[in-house]
């Protein structure tokens, strides 16, 4: 609410003598509202300028008050409105059933003017104070879920450091996945935080020693052996926490060189039994490996990388994401051709990359 901008109070009662009542009683400093019925008030309170609280008769014909309380909490639009009955049914177990569907005070009738001011100024107050917790509480929550996505970012830009290739790999790769996740049926929010997420999925290359890690040749057994723990080495990393965010890259770390056939490491699972992410990211992070240049190897051309995908459906990857991420190959292309090897990248949310010069 603006500063010295009147909130809204409905009032509603099928006699229009007790409305008339209400009416002048908070007209002063009150922008008001009427309704001589249950549908009228439930309209009022679900249009595009809902009321700040509701004082509401109880006994009115077709729609009673206690109905018209119970239908506005069972509403996501409306349940956090305050509602204080105003009625002449006084007994106790009248009041009671008001507090149980939802109401936050009874005022009985005759109404003292002087009271009904008093209740809804006191009952606004507490609700203004609400609103305006939930709001620190959410800017709040919403700080540190960004900070927890940058530190996964710079860990993920970190592990691209210890190996040969470039940051724009996590960039590209990660993207990808967020493509393959909403195509794969994944809303917005979970696509997000699968994109957020990915950037961790070699991390535990920091642990694996240098002259492994950029041997320019094949690795030998050993060798191999070793930089296969690069998997539990991230979930180790990462850890065991409660958050989404980190339970999901901790699943992404360990399970993106699983194999559909069951072939991957480190725990040789395979089909379903590989989590959905891990898959999402096997794909994608072959896709770009595949496509870009690194000290080894010249970049592969599209069509034969696409060419590779089909040729590992039940194989590598699972067959039916295959087929999603090939059909999806010119959006995959769009976020290629736009994040160069060349420059820096600032990452500023799942959907935004924005060039740089470095």
């Amino acid at each position: 609410m603006k500063e010295n901008e009147k909130q809204t109070v409905l009032v509603v009662d099928d006699v229009t003598t007790n409305l008339d009542l209400l009416v002048e009683t908070l007209k002063d400093e009150f922008r008001v509202q009427a309704a001589l019925s249950g549908k009228e008030a439930l309209a009022l309170v679900n249009s595009s300028s809902p009321p700040d609280i509701v004082l509401l008769d109880v006994m009115m014909p077709e729609m009673d008050g206690y109905t018209v309380c119970r239908i506005m909490k069972e509403d996501l639009r409306s349940r956090d409105i305050p509602v204080i009955f105003v009625t002449a049914r006084d007994q106790e177990e009248d009041q009671a059933r008001g507090f149980e569907v939802g109401g936050v005070d009874y005022i009985t009738k005759p109404v003292s003017p002087a009271i009904v001011l008093a209740r809804v100024r006191t009952h606004l107050a507490l609700h203004n104070q609400n609103v305006l917790l939930e709001r620190k509480v959410a800017a709040r929550s919403r700080d540190l879920y960004l900070t927890r996505q940058e530190i996964i970012r710079r860990l993920g830009v970190a592990a691209e450091y210890k190996d040969n290739e470039t940051g724009m790999h996590i960039i590209r790769m990660s993207a990808y996945c967020r493509i393959l996740a909403l195509a794969a049926g994944m809303d917005e929010s979970a696509a997000d935080i699968l994109h957020s997420a990915a950037p961790m999925h070699d991390v535990g290359k920091i642990g694996i020693p240098d002259h492994i890690l950029n041997k320019p040749g094949r690795l030998d057994p050993d060798e191999w052996e070793i930089m296969k723990t690069h998997t539990t080495i991230g979930a180790q990393i990462i850890g065991r926490h409660d958050h989404e965010l980190l339970v999901l890259a901790r699943s992404i770390a360990l399970t993106h060189h699983e194999k559909w056939d069951g072939s991957g490491y480190p725990a040789g699972l395979s089909g379903e039994n590989i989590p959905l992410e891990g898959r999402i990211v096997a794909l994608a992070d072959v896709f770009d490996a595949l496509t870009s240049k690194r000290p080894y190897k010249d970049p592969w051309p599209e069509d034969r990388a696409v060419a590779y995908i089909k040729e590992q459906r039940g194989g590598h990857f699972d067959p039916a994401l295959a087929d999603l991420f090939v059909g999806c190959m010119d959006a995959v292309r769009e976020i290629r051709e736009s994040v160069a090897e060349e420059g820096s990248l600032n990452w500023q949310g799942p959907a935004c990359l924005v060039r740089t010069a470095s």
